[in-house]
Parts: C-alpha cells; sequence; structure tokens
C-alpha cells in the first residue's frame, strides 16, 4: 500500500479544488494525484473513471495559467477490477502557474510543503517570476492580472496607435501567451507606484504649502506632475526700455526632460513613490534606483546612456515623448546656458537626485546655495525603501555628512514620523515607519 507524501495526493473522488495540487506540483517538484484512493491509502476505485478523467483533464485545461497540459499526463490505474485515475505532473517551465479564477497571488498560486499543498507567500512569487523570466522587471509577468488601460488606449487613440492584443504583445504590455507583464501593470489604471509632489514656503521643509500624490499610469502620472510643477512656475517680467520680457522661474524644458527621466529610468522594482519637491529656490528631483550597474555619472553627463527600461523608453519614444536616449540632461544643461546657477546632479546608492535652480530667485544666500546641494529627507527614505534599516553611520556615509548633522537629521524624521529606530547603542539601527 502506497502512503500520501511530498509528491503523492489522494483523493477519493473527483473534486473541483483538484486543481490546486496540480498547480502545487508544477510549482514544486512535481508529483502524482490519484482520483479514487482515500487518505488512508484505500484503493476504492471509481464508479464511471472515463468521466472523472475528462472531468480533471478539462479542470487542467481551463482552470489553470500558463497552461499546464504539457507538463501533465492522464491515465488509468487498477487493482482488483476497480479503476482509479492518475494525474502525473512534472515540474512546469513557466512558474509560477495559478489558478486562473484567483490569479497569481497567493490564494492562486501553490507549492508543496510536506504532504499538504498551501498557499505561496509573495516572496516566492517574485523568486519564481525572476527564475523564469530573468532579471529585468518589465519583462517579468504582472502579479497583479485585472489590468485596465483607460488612460493608455486615449493616449494611443490620439496619436492614431492600434491597440489590439497583437499591438499589446509587440510593445511588452502582454506575453504571447497572454499574460500581463510588469511593462502593462505600469501603463495600467492600476499601476501601484505613484509621483508625490510638495511644495514648500521657503528653502527647506519646516513649512507645506501643498502636497499631492499622483497615481494611475504611468503616462497620467507624467501629464499630472508636469501640470502641477508648471503650475507653480511663476513669470517673472523684465524691460528693456519699451520691451517687456517674461522669464519663467525654470525652464519648461528642463522640467520636461527631468521628470521624463525620472520616470522611465527608475527601478520599478523597488516600491517607494517618485519625490518631486518645489521650494522658493530650487525644484528637487528624487527617482529610485539610481543609476543602471555600470554607468558613471560622468558618462553620463557625457551623453552616455543605458536605459533600464529598455521596452518603457521604446513607447515613449514611439509616442514622441522622448526624441533620442541620451539627449535629456544635455538639454537641461542648455536651458540653463544664461543663467548663473546650474542644475545638479547627483547619484547615490538607491536613489538619483536633479536639482533644478530657480532663475529668478535673486536673494538666495550663500547658506541656502550650499543646502540646495544636501540630501533631502527622501534620499534617506530611498536608502532605506532598499536597505530596509541602516545605522547613523550608514547613513553618515551615504550623505557625506557629520555625526551632528546626520543625528539631527534622523531625530527631525523621527519626530515627523518618517522613520523609527530599532534597538539601543552601538545597535541601533532606524528604519522607514
Amino acid at each position: 500500500m502506497i502512503h500520501e507524501t511530498e509528491q503523492i495526493e489522494f483523493k477519493e473522488i473527483f473534486v473541483p479544488e483538484i486543481k490546486k495540487e496540480v498547480v502545487a506540483f508544477a510549482n514544486s517538484d512535481g508529483g502524482t494525484v490519484y482520483i479514487g484512493i482515500r487518505d488512508n491509502g484505500q484503493f476504492v476505485g471509481l464508479e464511471n473513471s472515463d468521466f472523472v478523467m475528462q472531468q480533471a483533464s478539462n479542470a487542467i485545461r481551463d482552470g489553470i495559467s500558463p497552461d499546464i497540459t504539457l507538463f501533465t499526463q492522464l491515465s488509468f490505474v487498477s487493482e482488483d477490477g476497480k479503476a482509479a485515475v492518475k494525474i502525473e505532473v512534472s515540474r512546469g517551465t513557466k512558474r509560477p502557474y495559478y489558478l486562473r479564477d484567483k490569479g497569481m497571488k497567493p490564494s492562486g498560486v501553490y507549492v508543496r510543503q510536506g504532504t499538504a499543498s498551501v498557499p505561496a507567500s509573495e516572496d516566492a512569487i517574485r523568486r519564481m517570476i525572476k527564475e523564469t523570466d530573468g532579471d529585468s522587471f518589465e519583462n517579468n509577468r504582472s502579479l497583479i492580472q485585472e489590468l485596465s488601460f483607460t488612460y493608455l488606449k486615449k493616449e494611443f487613440a490620439s496619436r492614431k496607435i492600434d491597440f489590439g492584443a497583437v499591438q499589446q504583445k509587440n510593445i511588452g504590455i502582454m506575453t504571447s501567451d497572454g499574460i500581463y507583464t510588469n511593462l502593462g501593470l505600469l501603463l495600467s489604471d492600476q499601476c501601484k507606484h505613484s509621483v508625490k509632489l510638495a511644495v514648500f514656503q521657503g528653502t527647506d521643509k519646516l513649512v507645506f504649502r501643498d502636497r499631492k500624490e499622483f497615481s494611475g499610469s504611468l503616462l497620467k502620472q507624467l501629464e499630472d506632475t508636469y501640470r502641477a510643477i508648471d503650475f507653480y512656475n511663476e513669470t517673472k517680467a523684465t524691460f528693456q526700455g519699451l520691451i517687456r520680457n517674461d522669464e519663467r522661474d525654470y525652464p519648461t524644458e528642463a522640467i520636461r526632460e527631468t521628470l521624463l527621466n525620472a520616470i522611465v529610468h527608475r527601478d520599478y522594482s523597488f516600491s517607494g513613490s517618485t519625490f518631486v519637491n518645489v521650494y522658493t529656490d530650487k525644484v528637487e528631483f528624487i527617482s529610485l534606483g539610481g543609476l543602471v550597474s555600470g554607468l558613471s555619472l560622468e558618462a553620463v553627463m557625457l551623453g552616455a546612456s543605458q536605459p533600464r527600461n529598455e521596452k518603457l523608453a521604446a513607447l515613449f519614444y514611439r509616442m514622441r515623448l522622448i526624441e533620442a536616449y541620451g539627449t535629456g540632461i544635455g538639454k537641461i544643461m542648455s536651458s540653463y546656458s544664461q543663467a548663473a546657477k546650474k542644475p545638479v546632479f547627483e547619484n547615490v546608492d538607491g536613489a538619483f537626485r536633479v536639482v533644478l535652480p530657480n532663475r529668478n530667485n535673486e536673494a538666495v544666500s550663500f547658506a541656502e546655495n550650499i543646502s540646495a546641494t544636501q540630501p533631502t529627507y527622501q534620499m534617506i527614505e530611498a536608502y532605506l525603501s532598499q536597505h530596509k534599516s541602516a545605522t547613523r553611520k550608514e547613513l553618515e556615509t551615504l550623505l557625506n555628512l557629520g555625526t551632528t548633522r546626520t543625528s539631527t537629521l534622523l531625530k527631525e524624521m523621527m519626530e515627523l514620523g518618517t522613520i523609527v529606530k530599532i534597538g539601543s547603542g552601538k545597535l541601533t539601527r532606524y528604519s522607514l515607519k
């Protein structure tokens, strides 16, 4: 008599939940499901084994995604004139497999644990996706498959671009077998990332004037954020004789290119937001991920480019939102060619920061000028978002600040409720709240 093991499962009768066992075996190391055998191993057989085999075959074909039929084999086994159905399941090559009506989430993805089939954790699902699809975030299958594209369709229609299944697959929104990718998630109405905009009174973060968070498709976030920044981009008038000259605080081309870079090139494998901070003397953009490995800030300033999200960048190029790779920073610098103060670019572990000076802000003290290049709270937030926690010494090194200044920043952030202190003494660490 055989017994249930990590790779053997018994079912006395057919039940629709049998799909869960098949999914678990396909996501683990394979296994066999027997229908017509009790949990204790007693062979009871089936009254209509042909019908049960058809039920099982239909359930596997129609209820599991991606298609698992190539990795399953159904046959009959008999004992004492009784017949049972045997379902052999091999480890699949397109893991994670999931129940089609539940989706690619713990309630739909199962793995084998001992003699039980249990829901996979989100981390386990991500690992399976990475093992199958590789390291490219935008190419990986999305954990969310219930997506809509209302805003994207509108933008495509305005540019006379078709948006059928063929186009979605060509763009990379959908895989060849109809599964939405992370690129699809980023462009969908359900995009889980956002842009957070804060407007401050003065040159520091003591007094808020306004704060907004923009969500939805990345294209919608781009449009909404640009309009919000433009609202605060004031115009100063000067006169040369009878001639009036108007100049915006910030060159619109610099705002556009910096915002595009922040959205197109950030690392979306991190869940944090992209930050835009507007002060009286500057606008600050902070995006997660920093530069692509192997690409230095010096190389970028010379015009080198290596898109982190190649398909997203290609789509923005097709939509005429960007003209050519590697030209953005050159345009930003050119727009400030006649300005006394130039844009500042900083690349640190886990984040990229751009500061655009206000061309019309004449009363900027030397101290304020220095503070414009100092790291902000968001740089600490970005680092902690990637590294979970850090010591004060690690943050001193990251920010290139002294102990006193770093301690003051951490104290202020704890008072604001942004971070919390863990442990005490030499074991003290800080993490996001």
